[in-house]
């Protein structure tokens, strides 16, 4: 036990609790996405199919705990001084991303950046929202003592916010939006003036309006076009008497036959009939197969994990790293609640994956990451909390 203790204090860092919650939620994952993934036997064939998508799963796994491991070592002053220097890169990826125009079954896939040289993709919409979140906390621990206005701010906070969002916008709306909700809550949250907030909110509203009505009025009618996508989505999701779509049909009849308990581990019916089961829709098989009960579990641990970046937010003598704990934070639990909000039909579908539990990969990891500058940030309170605390105030 001595050992154990001495490796736990050398190697593990910071908040004890967010660890726990980190690895309980991952290794579950194993369980769900082994079940949910057995459908693509029938999509692709092959009787090693599922095993190495499980196999799959479980190194980006071990990449995102790599990821969560090194992150917590890292000085919170870092992220500081980098988030001004991400921003011309991740908009130099966003674009090259869009002008891809990528192709996949007659839809737009313009979410990925491909690599051609090391053949791999990452989705760069998923790092370009946590590079905003950071450039977003700093810009309001820097004005803290100051008073903020909608003109003076304009072009170092909302013209940054805008042009990435502009980016990412096109071919995935529902992320720009989550992401566009996540800062508007970090505004706010930061004392940004109520009525600049609004403003903002007002402006993306506009924006998203003339760019909607721009593509309905002269683009051309066509999958590759998302808007299409998102029009139909909302309509069939407003109108109570059209027929829901095949989806959200598919995920309220799994949710329906978990009943209290669940069929069991394993025992699905509708992984086979539900698109996406492993990813956007995991949240129906778990309670599929662990019930109304696992599916409030799995629940409250992720209102669990906001109690903890709530603690360590408030517990930390620093703004900034206040900040930055709670924009990297909350729009994990944001995603985790949208994606069950979706799953049980509370929102339209957006294909927004359930956080440390769908299989996946830039999302996956993104995640960790975030998790990762939290824990760094914890490590003031945790780790001989008077002398940082002293060398934090002295700074």
């Amino acid at each position: 036990m001595r050992k154990i203790d001495i490796f736990l204090n050398r190697y593990i860092k910071g908040d004890r609790y967010l660890w726990a919650f980190i690895t309980l939620l991952s290794i579950f994952s194993f369980l769900p996405v082994y079940s949910a993934s057995t459908n693509l036997v029938t999509t692709y064939g092959g009787t090693n199919t599922v095993f190495r998508y499980l196999f799959k799963h479980a190194l980006f796994l071990l990449v995102g705990f790599c990821i969560l491991f090194l992150t917590q070592f890292i000085d919170y002053k870092y992220f500081y001084r980098m988030s001004i220097l991400t921003i011309p890169i991740i908009l130099v990826l966003l674009f090259f991303t869009i002008i891809q125009e990528k192709e996949l079954d007659g839809v737009n896939a313009s979410r990925w950046l491909h690599i051609p040289i090391l053949n791999i993709s990452f989705q760069t919409s998923n790092i370009a929202g946590l590079v905003l979140f950071i450039y977003c906390a700093r810009y309001l621990a820097s004005k803290n003592k100051e008073r903020m206005n909608f003109i003076h701010s304009f072009f170092p906070l909302i013209f940054p916010i805008f042009f990435i969002l502009g980016l990412i916008f096109p071919a995935n709306g529902s992320t720009a939006v989550i992401v566009f909700i996540s800062v508007l809550i970090i505004l706010l949250i930061g004392g940004y003036p109520f009525t600049g907030v609004i403003g903002i909110l007002l402006m993306g509203i506009v924006a998203a309006g003339i760019y909607i009505y721009s593509v309905i009025k002269w683009g051309e009618k066509k999958p590759m076009n998302r808007v299409y996508t998102w029009k139909n989505r909302i309509e069939n999701f407003l109108d109570k008497d059209s027929e829901e779509s095949y989806q959200i049909k598919q995920s309220k009849m799994a949710i329906v036959l978990g009943n209290k308990f669940g069929r069991g581990p394993g025992k699905s019916v509708f992984k086979a009939f539900l698109p996406q089961s492993s990813s956007d829709f995991i949240y129906s098989i778990v309670i599929e197969e662990y019930g109304s009960f696992g599916g409030i579990l799995l629940l409250f641990i992720y209102i669990l994990i906001l109690l903890r970046i709530m603690v360590i937010a408030t517990k930390v003598p620093n703004y900034f790293c206040t900040l930055l704990v709670l924009s990297v934070g909350l729009p994990i639990i944001n995603q985790a609640l949208i994606n069950m909000g979706i799953a049980v039909g509370l929102f339209p579908v957006t294909g927004q994956t359930l956080p440390l539990i769908s299989a996946g990969g830039t999302s996956m990891w993104v995640t960790f990451f975030s998790f990762g500058i939290i824990l760094s940030v914890s490590r003031i309170i945790y780790d001989n909390p008077i002398d940082q605390r002293k060398k934090i105030n002295n700074e």
